[in-house]
């Protein structure tokens, strides 16, 4: 089925393509939640005379989202949850709960703009990207700290005090006896 699209998809194509999908996704998916519509010869006119309006559109959405870049720059947040006494949360910090921050601050931004492949499960502080166009991307600092003071792994110290052995022992096998003869194939 051939349709063209309305709006941006990712991994799909731009606004004003004519793309090729499966049947089933273009009529439950993309025709009905106003993404694409029909590849007609009316409609594939249609869009010849819109892509002047498709441009400005679009470069008017990327100009909006450098702006914001401009703003965003240096924004963070922090979340305070349970965790374990060696870092481990009990729960997790997802691209939802990002979201919800960063609109506690001011800036309204769609979760699925947020690119956080897995989520946070571990104290500490991360640079999570925020996909703001195609084209435009910006960092936003997320600090995730314990509500109770977090115990490091311990590790043993290295013994300083032992001074390094003169010769190396040889290592397990190796000069201990003498290599097998090479076997020709004849048994005697």
């Amino acid at each position: 089925m051939e349709v063209i699209l309305l709006e941006d998809i990712d991994k799909l194509g731009t606004r004003g393509q004519i793309v090729k999908v499966a049947g089933g996704y273009g009529r439950n998916f993309l025709l009905p939640k106003k993404l694409a519509v029909t590849a007609t010869t009316q409609n594939r006119k249609w869009v010849e005379q819109q892509r002047a309006k498709f441009l400005k559109v679009a470069a008017k959405e990327k100009g909006e989202a450098e702006e914001l870049v401009t703003i965003m720059q240096g924004v963070s947040v922090k979340f305070i949850r349970k965790a374990g006494e060696h870092g481990m949360l009990f729960g997790s910090v997802t691209a939802i709960d990002v979201a919800e921050k960063l609109a506690e601050q001011g800036y309204q931004i769609d979760k699925r703009k947020i690119q956080l492949p897995t989520p946070l499960k571990l104290v500490g502080e991360y640079d999570v990207p925020v996909k703001l166009h195609r084209e435009v991307t910006t960092t936003v600092k997320v600090k995730v700290e314990s509500d109770a003071p977090v115990v490091p792994a311990t590790v043993a110290p290295p013994a300083a005090a032992a001074p390094p052995p003169a010769t190396a022992p040889a290592p397990q096998g190796a000069a201990a006896e003498p290599a097998p003869p090479a076997s020709t194939g004849e048994e005697k």
